[in-house]
């Protein structure tokens, strides 16, 4: 199977510009070559093994299962992480946040810096931070032992340090939170938002492959996560540290209403570059 064969055979699941892209990371990320190789026809000499196993992954794609998933591997913020069925695709939107933050760390006049990165997944977020950040300590938890082994390799392969910790935030309890004694600068988190009802209007890629738990929230409770956080929030973090989130932009003024009903201070919501109200940012109350 050439190049010119693969992206014709997904086209009519993936339409002319994805296909193409998609069979361009195929030859890449798997067989080392170039589009400049396939131009001059060396995706015509791969050996019998790799046209066996360039078939195999034909099939897993046009079963519509995401390129990343089928290659191992997803690029973020410059680097490259592993990803599989436990962990979500990092996705462009999240890189934003990752720059949002990055940005009000670099007008801060200290260092030390504390991060603590709930639902880490990847731990695209956590391990782009410890990288960007200098003299920054990045805590990072989840409650999926299998999303913690993916994310500690990602810090192996990206060379970085981070603490990782198998934590449900929402068992967090009353007596847990009062003997909290580490403190952090900056919470940060992408937590599960989309609620089932919305399931109708998701793509099937997404629905079939990526784990549901990063996903889903009951349909009567949207905020679940955000409750809880920012509520840790209000004993972890130090005065005058922050909450950042990832959102839903259905649920972004509800989400506003109950961080300032929550004491939180300088309260911003802030669009992605689809112009959808994709993150929001919140203060802790300075004594």
């Amino acid at each position: 199977m050439t190049y010119n064969e693969l992206w014709h055979l997904l086209t009519p699941l993936y339409g002319d510009g994805e296909a193409k892209a998609i069979a361009r990371l195929v030859y890449e990320v798997r067989f080392g070559l170039s589009f400049s190789d396939i131009c001059l026809g060396k995706d015509t000499q791969l050996s019998a093994n790799s046209q066996e196993e360039l078939k195999g992954i034909a099939e897993r794609l046009l079963q519509q299962e995401p390129v990343q998933y089928v290659l191992g591997q997803a690029a973020f913020c410059g680097r490259t992480f592993k990803v599989n069925e436990h962990v979500l695709i990092p996705r462009p939107e999240t890189e934003e946040l990752c720059q949002w933050i990055e940005s009000q760390v670099s007008s801060l006049p200290k260092n030390d810096i504390n991060i603590l990165d709930i639902g880490t997944g990847s731990g695209c977020i956590a391990i782009t931070l410890a990288a960007n950040i200098p003299q920054t300590r990045v805590t990072a938890w989840d409650i999926s032992t299998e999303a913690i082994d993916v994310a500690g390799e990602n810090a192996k392969r990206n060379h970085v340090h981070v603490l990782y910790e198998q934590v449900d935030v929402l068992l967090l309890s009353a007596d847990i939170l009062q003997k909290t004694s580490k403190t952090f600068d900056f919470i940060v988190s992408n937590p599960p938002y989309i609620c089932h009802k919305e399931r109708v209007h998701m793509e099937s890629n997404v629905l079939n492959y990526e784990p549901h738990t990063a996903l889903f929230v009951p349909d009567d409770d949207a905020l679940l996560f955000y409750r809880a956080i920012a509520r840790y929030g209000q004993t972890a973090l130090k005065e005058g540290g922050w909450v950042y989130f990832e959102i839903n932009p259905l649920y972004a003024n509800s989400l506003l209403e109950m961080l300032d009903m929550m004491s939180y201070h300088h309260i911003e919501i802030k669009e992605d570059q689809f112009g959808k109200q994709r993150m929001i940012r919140a203060m802790k109350s300075e004594k």
